[in-house]
């Protein structure tokens, strides 16, 4: 599991058309970036509708006050960046924590590795409605199942949570065990699903978010129809179980279960790819749908990190035209608040960028930031202390914007990965 992030989308050698070339004058690196513009349309069908508990009337966003400040724009510098990230992260959005500027549910992922995530939770716990910590494993374990992680459990944390707030909490569980074991055999399958309701209970948590499919993929079971229908089963098996139990705190609720999903990998969906029909089939089990809509790019293929034409292209796809239905209310739009920042010389090679990372690169290089109009993000070039070359992806306002427009255009909630990566001011747009 990485330090920054724990997934990634695999690049593929379908994705991409149309090129789009950038250079940097000053010391004329080329950076050849391919999009994939285009996927296949699919029907997607309605089904129950989603109980959304915080489906605020949405705020105006000019009331923001980034956006009074004007400092959502294409043409913005370094130099505004730096500026706003010491006045602004400071002083105006601390007065802005409570109020909400996006209707639709707002799902935060926090990862035990990066700690300032916990304290932006607890700054800015009323622009969430969703907090999902990275916390538990299922295991096998010899011819059973382990669920490992309560150790990561912060207890007072969560406390603090909800003084403050009715904010619902539910723990990331990625799902490791085998699954030709785990979904062909009854009993492994009845012990999952206990293990998994009694820790909601005993911790008193809210649910889970819950992730498979990019395991079963790697597994290749995916392709096997009888062992893709099983897959589906459990989770509505999964599902079912956890909408059986009413909440401590408050029993006019159910423990909910968010299922984590990931984008098609080329332009004609795949055999392991999750699509319309296995969205329409565990529509009624599911609460929610954490689509992963980030790493596009990687070292060997560097780029942007989201384009924005792949975000519509994917939920065109899983949704057809059928916008604010019951499906798209589902939805959690995944927006990435870390960057990329990719060599482009001297052999292949890229990291995760942090909010930190990102400023003190500003402040050492003082780049010419640049607005990539196809993928509707900023990047900058820079040399690093060995002369080679780089290129810098990382969210702004404007492209944070748009994608929640994006979103909201659809109605669909969002999902972030993960909070401690971003710039305090991103929040005042949530």
């Amino acid at each position: 599991m990485a330090n920054k992030r724990d997934r990634r989308v695999a690049p593929s050698s379908n994705r991409g058309k149309d090129r789009v070339e950038l250079s940097d004058q000053s010391s004329d690196p080329k950076l050849t970036i391919t999009l994939v513009l285009s996927f296949c349309v699919a029907a997607a069908a309605a089904v129950l509708a989603y109980r959304i508990k915080y489906a605020h009337p949405i705020t105006n966003r000019a009331q923001s006050y980034v956006h009074q400040r004007g400092l959502v724009k294409i043409d913005v510098n370094y130099q505004e960046i730096l500026t706003a990230s010491t006045t602004l992260e400071n002083a105006k959005v601390s007065e802005n924590t409570t109020g909400r500027h996006y209707k639709y549910p707002v799902l935060a992922y926090i990862t035990p590795w990066n700690s300032k995530g916990y304290d932006m939770v607890k700054r800015f716990n009323s622009k969430f409605t969703h907090l999902s910590p990275v916390w538990y494993d299922l295991k096998s374990q010899g011819t059973g199942l382990i669920l490992e992680g309560r150790h990561n459990a912060d207890m007072g944390w969560i406390s603090e949570l909800r003084m403050a707030g009715d904010v619902w909490v539910l723990p990331r569980v990625v799902l490791e065990a085998f699954p030709a074991e785990l979904l062909t055999k009854k009993k492994q399958r009845s012990k999952a699903i206990t293990l998994l309701v009694n820790e909601c209970k005993e911790m008193g948590y809210d649910g889970i978010v819950l992730e498979s499919w990019s395991r079963w993929a790697a597994y290749r079971i995916l392709h096997d129809p009888s062992m893709r229908n099983l897959a589906l089963q459990f989770i509505k098996e999964l599902g079912d179980a956890l909408h059986a139990v009413t909440l401590e705190r408050n029993d006019k609720q159910r423990l909910q279960l968010v299922y984590v999903i990931g984008p098609p990998h080329s332009e004609k969906l795949q055999e392991h790819d999750f699509g319309p029909k296995d969205l329409r089939s565990l529509g009624d089990a599911v609460d929610g749908f954490s689509l992963m809509m980030y790493d596009f790019s990687g070292p060997q293929n560097p780029g942007p990190n989201a384009p924005l034409k792949w975000i519509h292209s994917t939920l065109q796809l899983l949704l057809g035209t059928d916008k604010n239905s019951a499906l798209a209310h589902k939805i959690f739009l995944g927006i990435n608040f870390y960057g990329n920042d990719f060599a482009l010389s001297g052999g292949p090679g890229g990291g995760a960028v942090t909010g930190r990372d990102y400023l003190s690169l500003l402040e050492k290089h003082r780049p010419v930031m640049r607005w990539e109009k196809k993928s509707a993000e900023h990047l900058f070039f820079y040399s690093d202390d060995e002369y080679n070359n780089h290129a810098v992806f990382y969210p702004s306002l404007m492209s944070i914007s748009m994608r929640l427009e994006e979103a909201h255009k659809w109605g669909c909630g969002v999902s972030i990965w993960e909070i401690g990566q971003g710039l305090d001011y991103f929040f005042d747009l949530l």
